[in-house]
């Protein structure tokens, strides 16, 4: 007969995965805490998330294994908490795993005292490694408790100190940002592969804020050597096994330096900042095989299983299929030259013996060649058929409000941009799904909904993004509606999670941890900061509401010792800087001129907001609400503007003159 624990409830797929595990795990909350008080134990946190390789090895290993449930289930409280519903649980626990061990990752599993403060912390362990490890700590937890008291202690202290906004010693008062962006380009391309891309050895992590940042240091400077990094970089990743060349869309990351080897999870936020990074790059280069990525990436989002019945993004797909890593992706050589014949198998660099444990993952040996002769496309379109009918890997089906976001944000951009006015009702769909299946009716937004249930109040990294998704929706559709939602989640981000200082992750009025984290620094992910400082400026020129300049620039103020003191922990926020210290340009289409809004959409423009359609209370709509006959476009910079144009190609001269 088989049994559930507690996670069976729970709207998290990868709580739920756990549900028939003979541990008996409660999700994080108020019961699990009061149980370790009452049978005064020591509480057993584990974190991960669905599309998780290792954590799925340490599930098989230890948490199905009755052997090691009883030890677990004897001495410890047990919680199992996805990371991608409680961002804020993660990063005060992760704090204290590097401050124990100097490194983290997934699975976490971190020891705490019934009143959640940690005493000891490590990743993944193997069976043995484990048991031996819980009877360790559950002895001393019994005969040197006050050592334990002790540790924790200490270690509450410095994750405290770890999570709040950084101060570095020894730096000067915060002063202006504009040299900034050189300076984060210059650490850039000191870490930079020249051969493979990327950034450090392997494994390599895509990291757009990266890539933007790289982008616009090289634009705004007009340096070949930084736009030579960065051409490398994409080049490199969307000729390797990283990318999926048959469906679309990227991988998490390499294992190795040249992006051929990933471990094959797919996740939702990686494929919607890519997209906007290899758009940015079309824009700024106008390279087609780039497009064609951004094509690729964005069509892969907007197939099933990633798009959900009523427009929702799910979260990721899986690496394992069948119980096997990479299964789905992978092929031998017959069966690539049955189905797409031996023009395709050259063209992916298919062998008989294979370059992954004896089978081929599909790459392109000639980087950077990415546009398909006919008869290669038409053995691709086959291979994809093919694979259609295998296994599908796992899916992580909630909806995540950041990540949903950033899908909205990058459709609307990419479908203004290139013309493609599907994916702008796509985003338009996405976050009409958002605001009412993930906003209550007071008003208050929730972080994951799953299977018709919303829960957990949203995070500050929520709300900043659906102020960039709503404020990139109003310019991509002319629609007044999404800049007013833009201005409602502006202000509940700034209600909720404003300091004086910066943004918090958590709003004033949520559960409280044994710390306050402070997201400020960009990786993977860009922080909360910076998306909410960059959001807010544009938001902030194209509403003329000078309050969410000021508290974007507070925000890069108090941030600039630690910007710089270590520029590549802040790229997406020194991005932030460059656009405060330098201002920020408006374009307004006044009147029905779709051909005048369509090349300020085109056009490479990290400075510039675009106004048109209806109008709306701006100083930017002042005496413009009634268009001359025909339209006209108005570029203004630096409270000037230049003389009205009502061609494309004049349009296009003065967008050109917009200093990135």
């Amino acid at each position: 007969m088989t049994t559930t624990n507690r996670l069976a409830g729970e709207t998290s797929p990868y709580l739920r995965q756990h549900a028939g595990n003979p541990v008996d795990w409660y999700p994080w909350g108020e019961e699990a805490f009061a149980a370790a008080r009452q049978r005064d134990v020591p509480i057993l946190l584990s974190v991960g998330y669905s599309a998780c390789h290792w954590c799925h090895v340490m599930a098989h290993e230890s948490f199905e294994d009755d052997e090691v449930a009883a030890t677990m289930n004897s001495s410890f409280v047990n919680v199992k908490v996805d990371r991608e519903e409680r961002p804020d649980v993660d990063a005060v626990y992760m704090e204290a795993v590097q401050a124990v061990t100097g490194g983290g990752g997934w699975p976490m599993t971190v020891f705490l005292t019934p009143d959640g403060r940690p005493f000891h912390g490590g990743t993944y362990y193997p069976k043995g490694q484990f048991l031996e490890l819980l009877g360790r700590v559950a002895e001393l937890w019994r005969d040197r408790r006050a050592e334990l008291e002790d540790a924790a202690g200490h270690l509450a202290e410095m994750v405290r100190a770890g999570t709040a906004l950084p101060r570095p010693p020894g730096t000067p008062p915060a002063g202006p940002a504009e040299g900034l962006l050189g300076s984060a380009a210059s650490a850039l391309l000191a870490r930079h592969d020249p051969e493979w891309g990327g950034f450090g050895r392997a494994p390599k992590f895509p990291q757009p804020p990266l890539l933007e940042c790289l982008l616009l240091a090289a634009a705004h400077s007009g340096r070949e050597d930084l736009m030579g990094a960065f051409t490398t970089t994409l080049d490199a990743m969307a000729s390797g096994g990283i990318y999926d060349h048959l469906g679309g869309g990227f991988a998490r990351y390499s294992t190795d330096r040249r992006w051929l080897v990933p471990h094959f999870e797919k996740m939702l936020y990686d494929n919607a900042l890519l997209a906007r990074a290899y758009l940015h790059g079309w824009q700024a280069t106008g390279a087609p095989r780039w497009k064609q990525v951004v094509e690729e990436t964005l069509g892969y989002l907007l197939r099933p299983p990633m798009r959900l019945p009523g427009g929702g993004f799910a979260s990721a797909e899986d690496a394992d299929s069948e119980g096997v890593e990479g299964k789905f992706y992978v092929w031998d050589l017959s069966e690539v030259l049955e189905v797409g014949g031996a023009e395709t198998a050259e063209w992916y660099g298919v062998t008989g013996s294979g370059n992954w444990e004896g089978r081929n993952i599909l790459f392109r040996p000639v980087r950077g060649e990415l546009i398909r002769p006919p008869e290669v496309e038409e053995g691709r379109a086959a291979l994809f058929a093919r694979r259609e009918s295998r296994v599908r890997p796992g899916l992580d089906d909630k909806v995540l409000t950041e990540w949903n976001a950033m899908a909205v944000a990058a459709l609307a951009e990419a479908g203004a941009a290139m013309g493609i006015p599907t994916w702008v009702s796509a985003a338009e769909e996405t976050a009409s799904f958002l605001l009412s299946s993930l906003r209550r009716p007071d008003g208050r937004w929730l972080r994951s909904w799953q299977s018709g249930s919303a829960r957990h109040l949203a995070y500050g990294a929520d709300h900043a993004w659906l102020v960039e998704a709503f404020t990139r929706l109003y310019e991509a559709t002319g629609r007044r509606r999404w800049l007013d939602e833009a201005l409602d989640a502006a202000e509940a981000l700034i209600g909720s999670f404003w300091t004086g200082e910066a943004f918090n992750t958590t709003a004033g009025d949520a559960e409280a941890l044994i710390a306050s984290p402070v997201d400020t620094q960009d990786g993977a992910l860009p922080s909360t900061n910076s998306v909410a400082a960059a959001a807010l400026l544009r938001l902030g020129a194209l509403t003329g509401d000078t309050g969410y300049t000021e508290r974007a620039t507070r925000v890069v103020e108090s941030l600039t010792p630690a910007m710089t003191a270590a520029p590549l922990a802040f790229t997406g926020l020194v991005a932030a800087a460059h656009l405060a210290a330098t201002g920020l340009a408006e374009v307004v289409v006044a009147g029905d001129r779709p051909d005048l809004v369509a090349v300020a959409a085109r056009h490479y423009l990290p400075r510039a907001v675009l106004a048109w359609g209806e109008p709306f209370p701006s100083p930017l709509w002042e005496g413009r609400g009634e268009a001359p006959p025909g339209g006209v476009a108005h570029v203004c910079e630096n409270y000037a503007c230049r003389s009205p144009v009502s061609d494309a190609s004049g349009l296009a001269a003065q967008l050109g003159s917009i200093h990135p």
